[in-house]
């Protein structure tokens, strides 16, 4: 938990939370990072994200907010970013259709700044 406090706001896979443990000293096994992370999915401590390169990245759970998230194709660099006109939309959508959101996830998909030059 210490490795995804320090690293708040990051997108990091299974193998990045396992090789900062790693450099931290501590010993623990790839499987166990894995259970791990599964374990605090389901007690809804962390996010589990899938984007275009199938990988899964693991964000702290964000109460009361809803991140969205653009990816580059091309380096899979990972940008959240929340934005009010969309939340009012969706509360929008909410009431015109009675309808009420739990959850949702945004995704652009397109190229970074990085990469288009």
């Amino acid at each position: 938990m210490e490795v995804l406090l320090e690293n708040e706001g990051a997108h990091l896979t299974a193998e990045d939370i396992h090789h900062l443990l790693r450099v931290k000293g501590n010993q623990v096994g790839l499987a166990t990072v894995y259970r791990t992370l599964e374990l605090f999915c389901e007690l809804n401590i962390l996010s589990q994200l899938n984007f275009e390169d199938s990988t899964s990245y693991y964000e702290l759970e964000a109460k009361d907010q809803h991140p969205h998230h653009l990816i580059c194709l091309s380096c899979n660099k990972i940008i959240e970013f929340s934005d009010e006109m969309l939340e009012n939309f969706m509360k929008s959508i909410e009431g015109q259709y009675g309808f009420e959101v739990t959850e949702h996830k945004i995704k652009y998909l397109g190229y970074c700044s990085e990469c288009r030059q």
